[in-house]
Parts: C-alpha cells; sequence; structure tokens
C-alpha cells in the first residue's frame, strides 16, 4: 500500500462502513480531505450514487415509481471537471477510469467514453462492471472491431456477451463453448449457452440446459425468468407452476420471481393478474426490460392498447435493440388498423433479427391488408419466412394463395406441392392440405395432366366433407373426357 493509503485507511474504513449503510453523502464526506487513490474513488463513487439516488426520488416525486421524467444526476458536473483533471494529470487509477467512462455515458460523451473505459479494461481486465458500461456502447460491431483491447480471458467473456446484444448468436454460441472447455463447471456460462440457443429457438436443448442448472443450484432465480419463457412457449403448465412456486418461496421479491409468477397466470389466462406481478418486478427494477416487453403483451391480449404501445416504449427506451418491443408496437398498431405505422415497427424488429419467421410474417400480413393491398411485397416476405424455417407453416400456404390470386397458377401450383410435401412429412392433417389438394387436382386436369390429378382427387375421397362429393365430380368428368376421345383406326396407316 502506499503511504497516503496507510494515512488514509481509518478515514477510508468508516467511509465505507457509511457506503454499506447506503449514506452515500455522509461517506464522501468523511473523505473529502483525503488524496490517497482508493479514497478518491470511493468518494468520487459516493458522490455519484447519492446523485442517483436524489434523481429517483425526483422521478418518482414527479411521475410516480413507473413514470417518465427529465431529472438528471446533479453531480455529473463536477465529477466530471475533477475526473478529467486526474486523467489528464495520468494520476487516476483503473476504477476511477470506470466512474469516469459511466459519467462521460450519463452526459452523452460516447467516443470519449469508449476510449477511457478501454484504457480501464486494459489496466485491469478483472472490473467486469467496466467492460459490462464498455458493451452498452458497442451499438454496432464495426464499433466493437475498432477497440483496442488487449488479450487477456476476460476479453473472451466481453466478446461473448457484446455478440449476444449484437444479435450475433452463432458467433456468441462459439466464444461461450469455447470457454466452458476452460471453465467447465461454470454455471453462469451454463447459462449464456442456453440465453444465445434462446435466441436462435432451440427450445429442446434450452431446457435440457436449464433442468441441469437446477439441478446443481436448487436455490437459483438468476436467468430463470428465460426458463418461465421457454415453458410458457410450449405450454408446460405444470413444469412452469412448480417453477414459480419454487421461485417464491425462494425469494418472492426478486424481479425475476414476479416474472415467471406473471408469465404462470399468464398462461392460465388471468392476464389482470399476471399485469400485477409485472408491475411488481418493474417497483423492484424499473429498467427490467423483460417485464416492460411482457406487461405490454399482458396488455394486447386485454385489448388495452394504449397501455400495450406505453410498455412497448419503455422497453425500446431501455434497450433500442430487443426486437420483441419493435414487434410488439407493430402488433399493437395493427390492432388500431394503421398498418404504415406497424409497418415501420415490424421493419424495425426484422432488421434486428432476420431470421425469425414470425416477424417476416407480420410484415407480409400488414402488406395484405386493404389500406396497403401491397402483394408483391407481401410475396418477398412470405419467402423471406418459408427460408427462415417456419415453424407455424402459414408462408408456404400464403404464398400459394397471393400467386393464385395474382393469376400465377404456376407458382401457386408449386408452392401448393411444396406444402403438402411439408405437411405430409410433419405428418399433419387439416384444411390446408385439403385446399392444396383441391387447387393441385383442379390445375393438373386444366394441364391436361390426369394422371396426377387422379392422384390428388382420389387422396380426397378420404375426406367426408364437402370436399370429397368435389373429387368425385372431378373423377368423373376427367374419366368422361378420357372416354370421349374417338378410337385411333389403324387402317388409314400404310404398313
Amino acid at each position: 500500500m502506499e503511504e497516503d493509503e496507510v494515512e488514509d485507511s481509518d478515514f477510508y474504513l468508516l467511509a465505507k462502513s457509511y457506503f454499506d449503510c447506503r449514506e452515500y453523502r455522509r461517506a464522501a464526506h468523511v473523505l473529502r480531505d483525503q488524496t490517497g487513490r482508493r479514497s478518491v474513488f470511493l468518494r468520487c463513487y459516493a458522490l455519484y450514487l447519492a446523485g442517483e439516488k436524489r434523481k429517483e426520488e425526483e422521478m418518482i416525486e414527479l411521475e410516480g415509481p413507473l413514470g417518465k421524467s427529465n431529472a438528471v444526476n446533479r453531480e455529473l458536473i463536477s465529477l466530471e471537471r475533477e475526473l478529467s483533471t486526474s486523467w489528464k494529470n495520468g494520476t487516476v487509477d483503473p476504477f476511477g477510469l470506470y466512474l469516469y467512462g459511466i459519467v462521460l455515458k450519463d452526459k452523452g460523451n460516447e467516443n470519449l467514453a469508449h476510449t477511457v473505459l478501454v484504457e480501464s479494461v486494459n489496466s485491469y481486465p478483472w472490473n467486469w462492471n467496466a467492460w459490462s458500461e464498455l458493451k452498452s456502447l458497442c451499438t454496432s460491431i464495426d464499433i466493437l472491431n475498432s477497440l483496442n483491447l488487449n488479450n487477456h480471458w476476460m476479453k473472451d467473456y466481453f466478446l461473448a456477451s457484446a455478440y449476444q446484444e449484437l444479435r450475433m448468436h452463432n458467433e456468441s454460441l462459439t466464444k461461450y463453448e469455447y470457454l466452458q472447455g476452460t471453465f467447465s463447471f461454470s454455471n453462469y456460462i451454463q447459462a449464456q449457452i442456453a440465453k444465445a440457443q434462446y435466441s436462435l429457438r432451440e427450445f429442446e436443448q434450452v431446457e435440457v440446459i436449464f433442468e441441469e442448472l437446477l439441478r446443481n443450484d436448487p436455490y437459483r432465480v438468476d436467468d430463470m425468468d428465460m426458463y418461465s419463457n421457454v415453458l410458457y412457449a410450449k405450454e408446460c403448465f405444470s413444469a412452469l407452476s412448480y417453477l414459480a412456486h419454487r421461485v417464491f418461496m425462494t425469494d418472492k421479491y426478486r424481479p425475476e420471481s414476479c416474472c415467471i409468477i406473471g408469465n404462470y397466470y399468464s398462461l392460465k389466462g388471468q392476464h389482470e393478474k399476471s399485469v400485477v406481478y409485472f408491475r411488481r418486478a418493474l417497483k423492484l427494477d424499473k429498467n427490467y426490460l423483460s417485464a416492460w416487453t411482457l406487461m405490454g403483451h399482458e396488455y394486447v391480449e386485454m385489448k388495452n392498447t394504449p397501455a400495450a404501445i406505453d410498455a412497448y416504449r419503455r422497453a425500446v427506451d431501455i434497450n433500442p435493440r430487443d426486437y420483441r418491443a419493435w414487434y410488439g408496437l407493430g402488433q399493437a398498431y395493427e390492432m388500431m388498423h394503421m398498418p404504415l405505422y406497424a409497418l415501420h415497427y415490424f421493419r424495425k424488429s426484422v432488421f434486428l433479427q432476420p431470421n425469425d419467421s414470425r416477424l417476416w410474417i407480420a410484415m407480409a400480413q400488414c402488406y395484405e391488408t386493404e389500406q396497403l393491398h401491397m402483394l408483391e411485397e407481401a410475396i418477398k416476405c412470405y419467402r423471406r419466412a418459408a427460408n427462415c424455417n417456419d415453424s407455424e407453416a402459414i408462408a408456404l400456404n400464403q404464398l400459394a394463395k397471393l400467386h393464385h390470386a395474382l393469376g400465377r397458377d404456376e407458382e401457386a401450383a408449386f408452392y401448393y406441392k411444396k406444402d403438402l410435401e411439408r405437411m405430409e412429412a410433419e405428418e399433419r392433417e387439416g384444411p390446408n392440405m385439403v385446399e392444396a389438394l383441391i387447387f393441385l387436382a383442379t390445375h393438373c386436369r386444366a394441364h391436361g395432366r390426369f394422371e396426377e390429378a387422379e392422384v390428388y382427387c382420389t387422396r380426397l375421397l378420404d375426406y367426408t366433407g364437402p370436399e370429397k362429393e368435389t373429387a368425385k365430380i372431378m373423377l368423373r368428368g376427367m374419366r368422361m373426357a378420357q372416354s370421349s376421345f374417338p378410337p385411333m383406326d389403324v387402317e388409314h396407316f400404310p404398313p
């Protein structure tokens, strides 16, 4: 320890005690005359947190616990002045650089914040908070690639997390799997692998990972809200009920616990009760992104469109790269019969998540509305959806219908045939199969391909509805047409 820090030690310990009791201004006051780097950092950090605490109090006083406000941290100006001087003099340590980076970020000076935070993590790479602040400034892959970072295993953690934020899920998964080779028993890495696979919609693997995590760490609450989303998507009532009870008994006043219970009530169709728990999660952490988005979904279910729009807007304010919130805004405006607004938000969501077929389908349906009626654009969107592993099997059928509506029967027949092959492979029955069989039978008969038409008609005879009678009429007509050709007289031909 440096000599000045030895002299500061009693003051530092007293200030640290006040700091741990959240008495930030008392802590800063105790250290007002101390010059050791450790004491200077704690004093500045205490002042910063005191400013943040007052800002939150002003927000609640002005707008309520979940309202918006223009309140600012009044300590930023003096902190920037002091830390800037120390940085230029070379007397600031890596933790001081981290705090200076936060101050610059809060004031909107992102370019200098990049430089300062990179300097901080290069000097002391084990401060994950500094990496997290740097990650929040990396809004594109170009910014990420431009960072001059020293090689260190913490850099791999940072890149894996940054790739995830930038929706580069395959790259993120590769990084985490590489790190798992070194940190083979890390629950954190397992959870992040599950997060990447969740974003790639590989729900089966995600469920397996979370089940193993709970076996190894039965009282874990971190990331369990994501597991509840998977159980919700798969409609696993009993598993979600068990998880909700488990986290409730572990720690019911965690935002993740409230979100899991909210998901449970949503799956039961009790949307009002679900909203109560999402609001509770937001009172515990007003920047909890998942709760804003999920609450928006609940308001959509309750047909409360203005409240849904407000919730989604709060979500995109927190994280503009959250495609689910942009998609939710699109749905809300679609419900209000405002397709141009809806299209704007669907485009934003599809830009962030181009491999999600649901987003392309939503955008296509927007183009199909009476107000827009842009069928060519809708066809392009459905094609993208079909190429993105359309799990809901909507795109091929819609492509066939649109081509038929535009008089392109050959293209329609191509897509109906592809849809039929997919339904056969997945062993699915339903109205789409009947529709495809009737169209293909009619199309083949019109083009004189009677044998092929008979195959489709024969398959329609297995159904009991009006399609069976349609098939019988078509078969009878084809047989009559074939028997009406005059017999060939071979005597007219020379030997």
